[in-house]
């Protein structure tokens, strides 16, 4: 299920994102998608690819991976995102759900790091991996 006032365009230095035509209230399901889980072999090998951008970590223990259907792989990432991303491990699904009250043509953004409220910096963020004391 994806609601039908969604749509992809492109996003400014992100390449693609996911927008809406409508405002959307906080707290509203905007996508449930089936995913596919890869095991850990799948995962090594999908790693090395292009698609290693567009996975997510699956399950508990976050041994395996999935390559989540509909729009969920093109929402973009942001640390204080606007919505949230709900794994159904048992049924092999992934849920977006509105964190605040989205404007109509607002870009929906996720944060990758799984917690919305993880800021530790991803393998593409440069400047965030600068800014980090060690």
């Amino acid at each position: 299920m994806i609601k039908p006032y969604l749509y992809i365009d492109k996003s400014k230095g992100k390449g693609r994102g996911v927008y809406t035509k409508e405002k959307i209230p906080a707290g509203t399901r905007i996508e449930t998608s089936p995913v596919l889980v890869l095991t850990y072999d799948d995962t090594e090998i999908v790693d090395q690819t292009r698609l290693h951008n567009y996975i997510f970590l699956w399950g508990a223990k976050e041994t395996r991976s999935c390559v989540a259907l509909g729009f969920c792989s093109i929402y973009n990432h942001d640390y204080n995102p606007n919505c949230e991303y709900e794994m159904d491990f048992k049924e092999e699904t992934m849920s977006i759900i509105t964190r605040r009250d989205i404007k109509k043509g607002e870009e929906l953004f996720i944060n990758y790091n799984g917690d919305v409220t993880d800021s530790s910096p991803l393998w593409f963020d440069t400047k965030k991996k600068q800014t980090v004391k060690k």
